[in-house]
């Protein structure tokens, strides 16, 4: 998890290293974070969840390697395997922090769906809502990722791809202050999050990251859960990827299809200049603490 360094705009964009919920405690409390708050031992009380996730459940297999390539053969320094998915993630570092969470989504019935379980049930994430599909593998992502913080993913979406619209506990997800979504491979379910979109509660927060999977539809068509969207999380390349803009333009354009917080990550120790004259200022992204239990560069938007 990143640590916020500069705030562009209040309430409207922010720079980080990774995307992460703690740091935005520094915005008026765009959304409140309660510590312990509806945990009772290592059950959670739903009516008290604070914030719910739906996205892709998969198992990361992480291979650090000496370099990225488009054709030949390189070394692999070290090898790892660990839950993941960009909403999970999220959602798993909150309950390590004390926040009442849940999660929605779907997993095989197979050895990796079990860990991906119990991984959340081990911090305290409520799990009553990730259905487990019959026969089903539970999702993989293949990353390789160099010592420069480049990477290249390869997504199995397996048991995802089976998610539908009566998977999902419009109750459950509602009662919720805050849903954090992310993406989906299959076509099928981002109509199905497009539909969601109609019938989530307007009480209920939404908190977007999007990942390169969705950035590449562009503006036109993620527009219904943009202007539904609290807080985007997105970095550098993908809000270039998605409005066709650069950074400061982009994360404008992003405002205007009615988001009211966007965070950018810009990677570890890049620079950015902001203003002009006195209100001229650097803004650098910091490294953070890794997600989940991995030792190098983890798997993200996925």
């Amino acid at each position: 998890m990143g640590v916020l360094e500069g705030l562009f705009t209040p309430q409207k964009l922010c720079f980080c290293g990774d995307p992460v919920f703690a740091p935005l405690k520094k915005l008026s409390s765009p959304f409140p974070l309660v510590r312990g708050r509806g945990i009772k031992g290592d059950r959670v009380q739903v009516s008290n969840i604070e914030i719910t996730g739906l996205g892709a459940l998969n198992i990361d297999h992480l291979y650090q390697v000496e370099r990225i390539l488009d054709d030949g053969e390189t070394v692999v320094t070290e090898t790892k395997s660990s839950p993941g998915g960009s909403a999970a993630n999220t959602i798993y570092g909150l309950a390590k922090l004390g926040v009442s969470t849940g999660f929605t989504g779907v997993v095989g019935d197979d050895a990796e769906g079990k860990i991906l379980i119990q991984d959340f049930q081990k911090v305290g994430v409520d799990t009553s809502q990730i259905r487990v599909k019959p026969g089903a593998k539970t999702g993989s992502v293949l990353c390789l990722s160099d010592k420069l913080g480049r990477r290249s993913l390869y997504v199995t979406p397996g048991a995802n791809n089976l998610l539908t619209m009566d998977d999902l506990d419009l109750t459950y997800i509602n009662q919720a202050r805050m849903l954090h979504l992310s993406s989906l491979v299959d076509d099928r379910q981002f109509k199905i999050l497009l539909e969601l979109m109609d019938r989530l509660d307007s009480s209920t927060r939404l908190s977007f990251a999007p990942g390169a999977l969705y950035t590449r539809k562009g503006l036109k068509a993620l527009a219904p859960i943009l202007s539904r969207t609290h807080t985007l999380f997105i970095n550098r390349n993908e809000i270039k990827q998605l409005t066709g803009e650069d950074m400061i333009n982009g994360a404008q354009s992003c405002l205007k299809q009615g988001c009211s917080i966007i965070v950018v990550t810009l990677g570890r120790g890049v620079s950015l200049e902001l203003g002009k004259g006195t209100g001229h200022r650097t803004v650098t992204a910091t490294s953070g603490m890794p997600r989940r239990n991995t030792q190098f560069n983890p798997v993200t938007g996925i």
